[in-house]
């Protein structure tokens, strides 16, 4: 990073951090692995929902490393769903709330397998019904929890157990699903917004918004996964960060049916440089990082092109 690019954004985290909450509503004592980036994502949405919250968790990684019987590390009222109902138990109790005229947020918080695919049914459902709760995708793109197995969210040519980078077929065959243009598509009352782990004052404020929201809002938040991904555990924000600067992981918001974009690069890279400090990329020719580089480069543009002319998704 440029050193001037590098002291803007210093000076503007430390200015946006000042005005964070303190408490923390998430002890310290979980059972994360060193250097995840999801446990990063679930501590500062919790922080942005605040104390008046109750948190929905479906089956993953966050719930099994901060809910070992007898022990959590909630501070705030949480309870575990099913694999595929995280967004149905969260409009039965947004509906309780309502009925009993109370103002306690829903958080909901679920991985990629959860949300991508597992659980798609319940949230299109309850997104569809306009139930006002504030929905958090943390990204780590493959089910990490039950043995790093592929899902809707993990990218082109990523090796995982189910996909694996051999002779014949290097990694998972199919682009990542676009969940929140599915998510959007639903209604223009909506609120869809993307995050990055890297970012945390953005992401922060987004789930502020999508608290704040009256109706259903869905978060994605880009969070590397240590094990899943083959990484050191020193460098998951680091590495976030060369997504978001290769334009892999674009930072936007979705309100009304409009996309904006939140924040955009200033001197974007090329994606070789984000991939190849990943074992799950190893594998990649390059045809394939190639490949991988204009499908991101007509992504950003499509992107682009929908900010420009405010066309409604």
């Amino acid at each position: 990073m440029p050193e001037e690019e590098n002291k803007k954004e210093i000076k503007s985290n430390e200015k946006l951090i000042a005005g964070m909450p303190e408490e923390e509503l998430i002890a310290s004592g979980h059972r994360a692995c060193a250097g995840c980036g999801s446990v990063l994502a679930v501590r500062h949405a919790i922080k942005a929902a605040g104390k008046n919250t109750i948190v929905v968790a479906a089956t993953g990684c966050m719930e099994v490393v901060t809910s070992p019987y007898p022990q959590t590390a909630w501070k705030v009222p949480w309870i575990h769903s099913l694999f595929e109902n995280a967004a149905a138990v969260a409009s039965g109790i947004a509906t309780a709330l309502k009925k009993q005229g109370s103002d306690t947020n829903v958080l909901v918080l679920v991985g990629d397998g959860g949300t991508f695919d597992i659980g798609l049914q319940a949230l299109s459902g309850a997104v569809e019904r306009n139930h006002d709760f504030c929905y958090v995708c943390y990204d780590n793109e493959a089910y990490m929890n039950t043995g790093i197995q592929r899902s809707g969210a993990t990218p082109q040519h990523a090796a995982t157990t189910t996909s694996p980078a051999g002779k014949l077929i290097h990694g998972k065959v199919e682009w990542k699903k676009n969940m929140p243009f599915i998510i959007a598509g639903h209604s223009e009352n909506v609120y869809v917004a993307t995050a990055n782990i890297a970012f945390p004052i953005d992401f922060y404020k987004k789930v502020k918004k999508g608290i704040e929201h009256k109706g259903p809002a869905y978060i994605q938040v880009y969070t590397p996964c240590v094990p899943g991904w083959k990484i050191p555990s020193n460098i998951t924000i680091e590495l976030a960060k060369l997504a978001y600067k290769s334009k892999t992981t674009p930072l936007y918001e979705i309100e009304n049916g409009v996309l904006k974009f939140t924040q955009k690069p200033e001197n974007p890279i090329p994606v070789d440089r984000y991939l190849l400090l990943q074992g799950r990329f190893k594998h990649l020719n390059k045809i394939e990082i190639a490949e991988i580089q204009k499908h991101i480069d007509d992504t950003w543009n499509k992107l682009l092109r929908l900010e420009e002319t405010e066309v409604r998704i």
